[in-house]
């Protein structure tokens, strides 16, 4: 065999072998995508995913304590479930305020002072002597708790590149699991080894730990290159004028839209967060132990959810993720719920129903991110959220007063799905935005049908 025709085998052995090991670049792309992130993306990711699951903790201990509150401070269901709503009530009016301030001062600021607000009240909580003192702090935490997520959302959603953003704000979601299983976690441990009118009040105590978090992001966390241009080239013309902005004929359908997809997922999830351990405790009769066990299971699924949400919401879409995940959490929850099934198969459900209620809250930043120009970003997203969270903070309570009429399984699960199926509704009337750039400040005449501007700059 003449030596160029060897030499040539050779080269072509190698290059099919390379071939065979070399993974096609679009799965590179999803293997590796975090060490792609520079580092002010993973600082940012980093201190947004903590500010999110210490946001998770502090709120959720209270769904934790609420069995412990009916019994020594005789109080009922139904005010039980005022102090879980009144939170996320007042989270609804902190977050829309956040968002406002988030577009004229800077995201990382209102980040900053957000985290503060909800651990300083938080730990309040644990020093209440009454019903009174308690709602006072709950609403308090509460302004703190929905302001830290819109500027958060925003933050994230600007600094990290379009091709990495599902998978990003994805991740930061999932810190809400983490928070939650903290939360669980500490809930076990301290009735378990601490007197029970002490036990409660330490779960509230622990939560200023996030406090210590706001020094960590000073320092290490940038303000978004995105809102530093803007402010930039176009000064500020008032929070009113901002606010008012996204009520524009053009926008005015996305806004709306966008509100009722925030209430079906957040009233539907909230519906079954608060009163889930109550029910467990009271409804199935298990114990400390137990209704933690069964918690952490779907808790587990939550985190495995945020996950896979933020994949699928890069690969199939924002829409089809969101229906997926509504579809799931309506059937699951209603077997859940409705169904005469042993605490066995309780417990094996508790995965997959943890899976589709959170899977729905990955694509939900980028998706509103790519929904609004940067002048109104954080208004707009911080609004239709909040509006999601204070309308769906009414559910708590509803299923609270209807407890005594149906039962609190009956009611968990009618309030749930119908919030799940004002979910899809939405869902099918906005647009795709999966892999569009950001939309830039552009006049409401040039933006496509939707509601959703067109971007003449790169994301």
């Amino acid at each position: 065999m003449p030596v160029a025709e060897t030499v040539e085998t050779i080269r072509m052995t190698n290059v099919l072998r390379c071939s065979r090991r070399r993974k096609p670049a679009h799965d590179q792309e999803t293997d590796m995508w975090m060490t792609e992130l520079d580092k002010t993306e993973r600082r940012t990711m980093a201190g947004c995913f903590l500010g999110w699951t210490l946001d998770a903790l502090d709120v959720q201990v209270y769904s934790f304590v609420i069995p412990t509150l009916l019994i020594s401070w005789h109080i009922t269901a139904a005010e039980a479930g005022v102090l879980g709503t009144v939170t996320l009530l007042a989270s609804a009016i902190g977050g829309w305020l956040s968002g406002l301030a988030a577009d004229r001062f800077g995201r990382v600021a209102v980040l900053q002072a957000t985290i503060l607000w909800y651990a300083i009240f938080t730990f309040a909580s644990g020093f209440t002597q009454n019903y009174e003192q308690l709602f006072i702090c709950r609403a308090l935490q509460g302004f703190g708790f929905g302001g830290e997520w819109a500027a958060g959302a925003v933050l994230i959603g600007e600094t990290v590149r379009g091709v990495y953003r599902g998978r990003a704000v994805g991740i930061v979601q999932s810190g809400w699991a983490v928070g939650w299983g903290l939360a669980a976690l500490l809930f076990g441990l301290f009735f378990s080894t601490m007197p029970e009118h002490l036990a409660w009040r330490a779960l509230f105590w622990i939560g200023l730990a996030p406090a210590l978090l706001v020094f960590w992001v000073r320092r290490h966390v940038p303000e978004s290159g995105v809102f530093t241009k803007g402010r930039r080239e176009r000064p500020n013309r008032g929070m009113l004028r901002q606010l008012l902005a996204i009520f524009r004929t053009d926008y005015l359908a996305t806004t709306l839209r966008v509100s009722a997809l925030a209430t079906g997922s957040i009233g539907g999830s909230y519906t079954f967060l608060i009163w889930l351990p109550t029910y467990l405790k009271t409804t199935r009769g298990l114990s400390v132990i137990g209704t933690t066990g069964y918690t952490t299971v779907m808790i587990v699924g939550a985190f495995v959810g945020f996950i896979l949400g933020a994949y699928l919401a890069d690969s199939i879409g924002r829409k089809r993720t969101f229906m997926l995940s509504a579809i799931g959490s309506a059937v699951i929850l209603g077997a859940y719920m409705l169904m005469p099934i042993s605490n066995r198969a309780m417990l094996v459900l508790g995965f997959p129903l943890g899976l589709c209620a959170f899977m729905m809250f990955s694509p939900m930043g980028p998706y509103m991110t790519e929904l609004f120009p940067t002048r109104i970003r954080a208004a707009g997203q911080g609004f239709c959220y909040n509006f999601g969270r204070g309308i769906g903070a009414l559910f708590p309570a509803l299923v609270g007063k209807l407890t005594s009429v149906i039962g609190l399984g009956n009611a968990i699960a009618a309030f749930g799905i119908a919030a799940y199926a004002v979910m899809f509704l939405a869902v099918l009337l906005l647009p795709e935005t999966l892999g569009r750039p950001l939309p830039d400040d552009v006049e409401p005449s040039q933006q496509p049908e939707g509601g959703a501007a067109k971007s003449y700059t790169p994301s």
